[in-house]
């Protein structure tokens, strides 16, 4: 497959015609993701989880693919779209009959998290609040019909862990309790008195489905499986999915553990100097480092007003330096909101530009209740993975090349090796184009290469059983569990027990993404040494850098192929 470079004035395609109408249709089913991806006209509706719905989408996967067999292709770029829809449309085929998608509950990607789609939409004015209103009244609607898919996995024997639905139970007691998320997002409504009861009651109308889904979750958790780990079979599918390719598994184990050495064994040498800096006579002890760092007033902010303003003025900074110069950012994409989330779960992620550009990119940091001090030597390298050179880039330039290429591959293709492989990259080559000359900034980078590599580590040996490596810190050589899995990542994760604790659950009920990010940015790594091995002058770099972006989110495989 050769390398097509997307040009503007390209006549579109019979292939990229299906691929269109497949975008329009599946927004429709699919009222939560037409919000998503910005597509206007479904914003009051709500998404039908039922098993009925759900085989409805999969038939026009179905019928995509047999429609496609039926066009030739036009050119290069309809190489590369038919090569990615046989790729994700025939593997979400695959995975159909085994109910795992529709049935997994965790505390971060599942049914569970749908209220996360309130904070795409616009909150302005009587009108928008109305819209919202709709949309919340729709809600009880929504999760009653996931609540029938679940029933009809678990009588098929399909459950997630008894964990994952507890906290799943928890999770949405949070959300409809007095206080929680939708108490609080109905006092912030707009308009009349009519208007604000209206948005009160459909609230109410949503905390009440949260609290009924609670009721269910539990119901479910005693037939659930004790067992965390899911085997090889189901997390081979899951990696797959993730991935865009199949690795293999041992492989990417044993790579993981030296990368996670290599890893650090870098930040003890930066350790090395900050403890001469800070004269806390601490040699090469990083636990030593990070408490100097933490202890600088310098690395401090009070309050998230300051952390929001501090994000968006680092990101601005970044897209001022680094357009026209390393990277090609077009100028809609100047633009990146830097904002606050809601729930207080924790994390900090990123939402992609609407489909006409209107709503812009934003960059959300959650920060949990009671969390008033942050970092910034830990976050630096944060706000370029989820900004600039990071998913904004990214996602941005995506989301643009509509007429170049169509809407599935503009829109609605992505793959969590290839986007969040890129956003970690990019955390790298900010360090290797100078903007981490602060040990300290370059010390947080670490610590987040750290954790990527460590989960590469947990994620596949507690899944597939494998043995415990020996020789690093927290791990002994043992069996994977949920408790040696806690002491690893106390001894190698960067971050407070709360955080650890949602990251650990995050693991233990989505198989197969977290290593997805650095098996991803191994690949993008691979790819451009090789694309630029006859000349790797900055130019060339940033001309692979422009040509990769414009192809879009990619299977790992079909992206290899098209580089």
């Amino acid at each position: 497959m050769s390398s097509p470079t997307p040009a503007t004035g390209r006549t579109p395609s019979a292939l990229d015609a299906l691929a269109n109408d497949y975008v329009d249709r599946l927004a429709a089913k699919d009222p939560f993701l037409a919000t998503q991806l910005g597509i206007a006209g479904h914003d009051g509706e709500v998404t039908d989880h039922s098993p009925a719905a759900v085989a409805e989408r999969d038939d026009l996967a179905r019928e995509l693919l047999a429609a496609i067999a039926e066009v030739p292709d036009a050119d290069e770029v309809d190489t590369v779209t038919r090569a990615a829809l046989q790729e994700r449309l025939g593997l979400e085929l695959e995975a159909a009959p085994t109910r795992l998608g529709i049935a997994a509950v965790n505390n971060l990607a599942s049914v569970l998290q749908s209220r996360d789609v309130l904070d795409l939409m616009p909150t302005d004015t009587a009108e928008d609040w109305q819209v919202l209103a709709e949309r919340m009244d729709g809600f009880p609607r929504s999760l009653s019909t996931w609540a029938e898919s679940l029933r009809e996995a678990a009588a098929s024997g399909v459950l997630s862990s008894r964990r994952q639905l507890v906290l799943g139970a928890e999770q949405a007691r949070g959300y409809a309790e007095d206080g929680g998320f939708f108490d609080t997002f109905a006092g912030e409504a707009v308009g009349d008195d009519a208007q604000r009861r209206q948005v009160r009651h459909a609230a109410d109308a949503a905390r009440a489905a949260y609290r009924e889904l609670a009721g269910v979750l539990d119901e479910l958790a005693p037939q659930a499986p004790e067992a965390d780990a899911v085997g090889r079979d189901v997390y081979r599918l899951a990696s797959r999915t993730y991935l865009g390719t199949e690795v293999d598994l041992e492989e990417t184990y044993a790579w993981g553990i030296e990368e996670l050495r290599a890893i650090i064994a870098e930040q003890e040498q930066v350790a090395t100097r900050l403890n001469e800096r800070y004269g806390t006579g601490g040699g090469s002890s990083v636990a030593a480092a990070k408490e100097a760092l933490n202890a600088d007033p310098a690395r401090l902010l009070h309050g998230t007003d300051a952390l929001q303003a501090w994000m968006q003025d680092l990101s601005d900074t970044a897209v001022r330096d680094l357009a026209g110069t390393h990277f090609d950012i077009p100028e809609p994409l100047h633009r990146l909101e830097c904002r606050i989330a809601r729930t207080g779960s924790g994390g900090i992620y990123y939402t992609g530009p609407s489909e006409d550009l209107t709503r812009p990119g934003r960059m959300w940091w959650d920060v949990p209740e009671g969390t008033e001090e942050f970092r910034t030597w830990e976050q630096t390298t944060t706000v370029y993975h989820e900004g600039v050179p990071g998913h904004h880039l990214q996602v941005g330039v995506q989301t643009m090349q509509t007429k170049a290429l169509n809407r599935w591959r503009a829109m609605l293709c992505w793959v969590s090796g290839h986007g969040e492989g890129w956003a970690l990259y990019a955390e790298r080559l900010m360090e290797q184009l100078g903007y981490l000359e602060d040990d300290g900034d370059r010390m947080g980078m670490l610590d987040a290469q750290r954790f990527r590599a460590g989960r590469v580590v947990l994620d596949i040996g507690l899944h597939l059983g494998l043995p415990m490596p020996t020789g690093l810190p927290g791990a002994d050589g043992g069996a994977w569990d949920e408790g040696t899995a806690w002491e690893f990542m106390t001894a190698n994760w960067g971050m407070e027990e709360a955080e650890r604790r949602f990251e650990l659950n995050r693991y233990l009920g989505w198989p197969g993404q977290a290593p997805s990010y650095k098996v991803g940015q191994r690949t993008w790594e691979q790819i451009r040494d090789r694309v630029t091995a006859a000349d790797s002058s900055p130019q060339a770099v940033r001309d692979f850098h422009r040509r990769a972006l414009e192809l879009g989110s990619l299977p790992l495989s079909v992206l290899e192929g098209a580089l």
